[in-house]
């Protein structure tokens, strides 16, 4: 081809936008501009959306020179694109001053300024957008109930869900893919199963991103034997499927299961890629498997061309500490190839609380206030190891020091789902209309576990006070409550489905071992770490987390 113009350069760069060679388009739009070639509104929105794509801020704020200049924001698409661009781009204030001097918006700006508040954790502004949507598409429904579901809004995403239907919607893949995400969130699997046998009846349940989202649903619900259950039925599977399936048995403290799975998709000629390490690394960290652990590890590298990253170290450093290797992982932290974060000195702390050993856990919390002060955790954890050795002078200063720097204790909440109802309670909690009756219903298991041998482990309590006030504090832990309500609550053999924000306790992964031989139920508990599955005075983590 001898001379190209305008109309061959844009059809060249959108294949390339097509093909998502974005660093192309970019080198393709300036070789345009040297030769003289005229841009039109094509170019740049093409331009713009590979900018978007990539997140390439720089070249996407050049663009928009360029367009000024050329008077191009005044066209719809193209003022649409660079409002997209900013969005995805964090830019959400940019993103508005764009939205802001549209004399025409369609339902691409729109959807990109919803997209954009997600992404910057402002549900709010997104919802109050949407709510003054002319008319709305499948994609801004998806992209508002996304975001609901990505900023942990699940009971919002499921009453959009289900609006978004009223109003004739029918859902896509994505669809369903962020609402069965709001699901497993909320911990809510009756919801969960309504939800999947609604996109049996659409004809999705073999859809590989739809079936992924299902296996990962069932369970972060508890439910991992429905979740393999989805594995095993998906027609093809790929990278994501995989790790979403090795990541369940890990969350589930499942690590044999986790590591032989591995060992299939490695058998199946399926390549694994970093995220693949990170929950094999997790599996075998919950389940104490070490040697495997470690040769994992070593293997990314030698094996697999993949380079391990900050939060490949993490999981190793919690591997070795929480197996009490600490001086092996205080060498890995030395060596690594780069400045260790917070995940990594947070593995390392937890696993001082763990062995109580206070001097290295003094040396990890110091760095973890140097990374991030504000961070409550790194504070309750070092009060911790201070109280569990008797050093409560120590542990009252590093509480004034907290209290001093305005850090906040995020409050332990568990919630359990009964007749499709979710409900909440906080240690102490006493707001519930049934509150007499959960009182009372722990009262009666007390003595039943007392009478079975039940002691309330007292040095959990970081407060120097009476010993009657220590077991008083322990005694109203809220997943304690939310299992008390469960129990008057649903019919006598229920399992019972208990999630909690914070890491349980341990007094309280002793009663619950105790309380689920009492009344012979299987009690399942989800914490910011993983499921521990209680059944017959038993924990799936064979005390082991």
């Amino acid at each position: 081809m001898r001379k190209k113009d305008t109309v061959t350069w844009n059809t060249m760069i959108a294949a390339l936008v097509q093909r998502n060679q974005y660093s192309e388009v970019f080198k393709l739009f300036y070789q345009m501009q040297r030769e003289g070639i005229g841009m039109s509104h094509f170019s740049v929105t093409n331009v713009l959306s590979a900018c978007a794509r990539s997140l390439a801020l720089e070249q996407g704020k050049q663009i928009h020179g360029h367009g000024i200049k050329a008077g191009f924001f005044s066209h719809l698409y193209v003022a649409s694109a660079l409002v997209d661009t900013y969005a995805k781009c964090g830019l959400i204030e940019d993103a508005r001053q764009v939205f802001n001097k549209m004399s025409t918006r369609d339902v691409l700006s729109w959807t990109a300024m919803i997209s954009g508040y997600a992404k910057c954790g402002d549900v709010e502004s997104g919802r109050e957008l949407f709510d003054k949507m002319p008319e709305r598409n499948m994609v801004s429904w998806t992209a508002m109930i996304g975001g609901y579901s990505q900023l942990g809004y699940g009971e919002e995403a499921l009453e959009l869900f289900y609006e978004m239907q009223v109003e004739g919607m029918k859902p896509d893949q994505f669809t369903f893919g962020s609402v069965l995400k709001a699901c497993a969130g909320l911990a809510a699997p009756k919801q969960g199963k309504k939800v999947h046998a609604q996109l049996v009846k659409v004809g999705l349940e073999s859809n590989i991103f739809v079936a992924s989202a299902l296996a990962d649903m069932y369970a972060k619900c508890g439910i991992i034997e429905d979740s393999r259950y989805v594995f095993d039925k998906m027609p093809k599977l790929d990278v994501v499927a995989w790790n979403t399936m090795i990541a369940g048995y890990a969350q589930h403290g499942f690590g044999k299961d986790a590591v032989k799975l591995f060992e299939e998709m490695l058998q199946a000629g399926m390549k694994p890629d970093d995220v693949t390490f990170i929950v094999v690394l997790s599996a075998c960290s919950h389940a104490g498997l070490v040697d495997e652990g470690r040769k994992y590890f070593d293997s990314m590298a030698r094996d697999y061309c993949i380079t391990p990253k900050e939060d490949h170290y993490a999981c190793l450093i919690d591997l070795l500490g929480r197996a009490g290797q600490l001086d092996e992982a205080m060498d890995c932290i030395t060596n690594m190839p780069f400045k260790p974060n917070a995940n990594v000195w947070n593995a390392l702390l937890g696993a001082c609380r763990l062995h109580g050993n206070l001097e290295l856990g003094i040396h990890a919390a110091e760095r973890l206030l140097e990374l991030e002060p504000q961070a409550s955790a790194t504070y309750i954890l070092l009060s911790n190891i201070y109280a569990a050795v008797g050093r409560w002078d120590d542990a009252a200063r590093v509480r004034k020091l907290m209290k001093d720097r305005g850090v906040k204790k995020e409050p332990g909440l568990s919630w359990i789902e009964v007749k499709n109802k979710m409900h909440k309670f906080i240690a102490e909690d006493r707001s519930h209309p049934q509150t007499e009756d959960i009182y009372a219903m722990l009262e009666n298991l007390y003595e039943q576990m007392k009478e079975a041998g039940y002691v309330v482990n007292t040095n959990l309590v970081l407060h120097d006070v009476e010993q009657e006030q220590k077991q008083q504090s322990l005694s109203h832990h809220s997943e304690k409550l939310a299992i008390a309500f469960g129990l008057i609550s649903t019919t006598r053999g229920t399992p019972l489905l208990i999630i909690k924000n914070l890491r349980v306790c341990g007094d309280c992964h002793t009663a619950i071992k105790f309380i689920s031989k009492i009344v012979n139920r299987e009690i399942v508990v989800r914490d910011t770490s993983r499921f521990h599955h209680f059944k017959d005075g038993l924990c799936s983590c064979g005390d082991y987390w």
